[in-house]
């Protein structure tokens, strides 16, 4: 059967039903600027048996180097039952569980998911789920400026990702929030605590705590947290999950204020209670168990604490027994506009990666805590060894001395892009180029070796770097 089985004579008698001439008329409120026109662009139709060549000829196109790009998308290994249970037919075709007597199985796997996310988090809640990191940004800081209900200004460190930071700019930028970008310490690659103390004393909705950072440096997130609440802010953790198998847990943040930092005299405390510890964490779930896949489909996580509960945008699953004492799942919390009044409604998501956070929580189950404890170290020894490796070429450096998790910035001695080029035609995909984001790096790349790089792995990126340069 055809997409569209209308006939022509079906639309006709359509449109004269309704007292429209033709098709076009029913969106003659579009501005004549804002239509496309004509898809000129677009080529005759195939039939299968070209189509599928086509396919086949473009995906042949597909290399496959040796992965030294992180960047927000990790190369991870992912056990092989890992898909092969997700993708089952009873997981893979999972929708939305409005009706939750016949949706227990979803629910419960939702339910999991998120206990396994708040306990990562060491935050009370867990919603299921976001698109992905960024607009996971964006839904936090639109959360914040919901909760904190005076100020629309929110501090955005720039060692938040670039492309976070567009994405956040974009979604938030027509509702009057302003994101005040704070720069970062040339020397350490973390937020300059001198230029956040200048905004002390103002009125502030929330700061924006990346850990670890996108130079892959760890912040001192104890006393960025303290210096938020001392300004009556909410305190936003933007983390990598896996990397809450080895550190401190958003919901562990803060305390006494670091000496190195200035106290905010009578402010702290003034305009909120929240206490200590991040009040909202977030970010990307692709490292639990998705696959890089040209870059997506991946899923934003995100965790709050339980005053700040009904603000959280998405849907909470929640744990309940029936009449007869048994236990059963139900969607507890879901203030989209889909189930409540459009202006009061937290967002618009009205999907979610339902199937991503499947193949997440099976994931996470399958490694433990163990497991994931594991794949975290061995991600930071790689990195640690090939920072160290390449330090050794002439004229090669690591640029910030700080703490790094998975990632680190290496400092080149002739043009970054030249180099990364060079090293694309000996099948290594070498780094990200930070010169377009961070010209005032120089020819600075960020690299990161995970737990699937192996010596020789190392030793063929050294060896393609050398001949590069």
């Amino acid at each position: 059967m055809p997409f569209i089985p209308h006939t022509e004579q079906d639309i006709q008698s359509m449109l004269a039903s309704i007292g429209a001439k033709n098709i076009d008329a029913l969106f003659d409120e579009i501005p004549a600027a804002l239509k496309s026109g004509k898809l000129t662009a677009i080529g005759d139709g195939l039939n299968e048996m070209q189509v599928t060549r086509l396919m086949r000829e473009r995906a042949a196109q597909d290399s496959q180097p040796l992965n030294f790009i992180g960047a927000g998308a990790y190369e991870h290994h992912i056990p092989a039952a890992v898909w092969e249970i997700a993708t089952r037919g009873e997981y893979y075709t999972a929708y939305t569980p409005y009706q939750a007597e016949a949706s227990q199985g979803t629910l419960q796997t939702l339910y999991e998911y998120q206990t396994m996310i708040a306990s990562l988090t060491g935050m009370d809640a867990s919603n299921a789920s976001l698109y992905d990191g960024a607009s996971g940004l964006a839904e936090a800081i639109l959360m914040a400026v919901r909760a904190h209900k005076t100020s629309r200004r929110v501090l955005l460190p720039a060692t938040v990702s670039p492309l976070y930071r567009s994405v956040a700019r974009s979604i938030v930028k027509l509702q009057n929030i302003e994101l005040v970008e704070i720069p970062f310490d040339i020397a350490t690659g973390t937020t300059d605590f001198a230029a956040l103390q200048q905004h002390a004393g103002s009125d502030i909705a929330a700061l924006v705590i990346p850990q670890p950072n996108f130079f892959g440096a760890l912040e001192d997130v104890d006393a960025l947290t303290a210096w938020a609440h001392a300004q009556g802010a909410l305190a936003i953790g933007l983390v990598n999950p896996l990397t809450l198998a080895l550190l401190k847990a958003p919901g562990q943040w803060g305390g006494p204020l670091s000496n190195s930092l200035p106290q905010a005299g009578e402010r702290t405390n003034e305009k909120s209670n929240f206490g200590y510890s991040a009040d909202i964490a977030v970010g990307d779930g692709q490292p639990l168990g998705a696959p890089l896949s040209s870059g997506g489909p991946y899923f934003g996580f995100m965790c709050c604490k339980q005053a700040l509960v009904r603000q959280m945008p998405g849907r909470i699953i929640g744990r309940t027994v029936d009449l007869d004492g048994k236990p059963g799942f139900t969607l507890t919390l879901q203030a989209r506009e889909q189930h409540i009044r459009r202006a009061k409604a937290t967002s618009n998501i009205c999907s979610n990666q339902g199937l991503m956070v499947t193949a997440a929580t099976i994931h996470m189950a399958l490694l433990g805590v163990d497991g994931l404890r594991r794949a975290a170290a061995a991600s930071h020894a790689n990195t640690q060894a090939l920072a160290d490796l390449s330090s050794g070429i002439n004229g090669v450096k690591r640029l910030f001395s700080t703490p790094h998790f998975h990632e680190v910035v290496l400092h080149l001695p002739g043009s970054s892009a030249r180099v990364l080029n060079s090293m694309a035609g000996q099948g290594i995909s070498g780094g990200y180029d930070l010169q377009p984001h961070y010209p005032q790096l120089g020819n600075a790349i960020l690299v990161c070796a995970t737990e699937t790089k192996t010596d020789e792995d190392l030793q063929r990126f050294v060896a393609a770097l050398r001949h590069a340069l």
